[in-house]
C-alpha cells in the first residue's frame, strides 16, 4: 500500500506565481493598463493567452523565458522535502495537479532535477508555436461552478484515483499540499483518513477555517504548514507507523 501526494504548484512547490513570474521579461517588467484589466473571473487561461501574444509581439523568445523562469524560488524547505520523496519513491506516488502550463512546470522541475520525483503532471498544455509564442490551452472541460473553466482539480484527482484502480492501485491515504481556493474543491473530496495540507496565510487555509466556522468542516484531517520541512517530518511519521 502507497501514499498517494497531491501538490499545487504555485505558491506551493514555488514561492511565486509562475504565471505573473513570466511579466519579468515584459518591456519596463508589467504589462499594459487594457491588458491587465482584460482579465474576467474564471478566465485566467484565456488571459494568459494574451499575455503571451504580448510577449511574442514584443520579440521575447523561449530562451528568455525559459531563464527567467528558472530563478523563480523554491519554497523553504522545499528541495529537501521533494528529495527525501524522490528516496521513498517505492512508499509515495506523487503527482501535480496546477493551473499553470507544462512549459513552464517543466522547465523549473528540470532546471532542478526534480522532474522524476513526480509521477504525472496535471496542467494546462502549452506549446511553442511555428513563430515562436508560447501558446496555452484549458486543461479539460468540466461542469463544476465552484472551479475555473479550464480546471476542476477535484475532476482530474477522481479520475487519477479511478484509473489507478483499474490498474489495482489504492492507496492508504492521500495527501493534498496546496494554498488556492481553487484547492478547496479536491480537499472537499478528501475523505476521513486523508489529510490536507494547506499553507498557513493562504486562502485555501482560509476557506477551510471559515467552513469549519459555520459548522461544515470538511471530512479529512487538516494540517497546516508554512515550511515545507513541516511536510517532511509528518511525512516522515507516517512512513515509520
Amino acid at each position: 500500500m502507497k501514499f498517494l501526494l497531491v501538490f499545487d504548484f504555485d505558491h506551493t512547490i514555488i514561492d511565486e506565481n509562475s504565471d505573473t513570474w513570466i511579466v519579468k521579461c515584459a518591456p519596463e517588467k508589467k504589462l499594459p493598463n487594457g491588458l491587465r484589466n482584460s482579465y474576467r473571473p474564471g478566465h485566467w487561461t484565456e488571459y494568459m493567452g494574451r499575455v503571451f501574444v504580448y510577449l511574442g509581439d514584443n520579440g521575447v523568445k523561449e530562451e528568455e523565458m525559459k531563464r527567467t523562469m528558472t530563478t523563480i524560488p523554491f519554497t523553504v524547505g522545499m528541495v529537501d522535502l521533494l528529495g527525501f520523496i524522490g528516496e521513498n519513491k517505492q512508499l509515495f506516488d506523487c503527482i501535480i495537479v496546477s493551473d499553470s502550463n507544462t512549459v513552464f512546470i517543466d522547465w523549473i522541475l528540470k532546471a532542478a532535477d526534480l522532474h522524476n520525483v513526480f509521477d504525472e503532471v496535471f496542467t494546462n498544455p502549452a506549446a511553442f508555436s511555428s513563430t515562436g509564442y508560447l501558446t496555452v490551452q484549458n486543461f479539460h472541460a468540466h461542469r463544476c461552478a465552484k472551479c475555473p473553466k479550464n480546471l476542476c482539480k477535484r475532476k482530474v484527482l477522481k479520475e487519477f484515483l479511478d484509473k489507478q484502480s483499474e490498474q489495482g492501485v489504492s492507496y492508504t491515504q492521500i495527501v493534498y499540499i496546496g494554498d488556492g481556493g481553487n484547492d478547496l474543491c479536491p480537499v472537499m473530496f478528501l475523505k476521513k483518513d486523508d489529510i490536507a495540507m494547506p499553507r498557513q496565510g493562504y486562502t485555501l487555509e482560509k476557506k477551510i477555517s471559515r467552513l469549519a466556522q459555520d459548522l461544515s468542516p470538511v471530512e479529512c484531517s487538516v494540517l497546516v504548514w508554512s515550511s515545507a520541512t513541516e511536510i517532511m517530518s509528518y511525512l516522515k511519521v507516517l512512513i515509520k507507523e
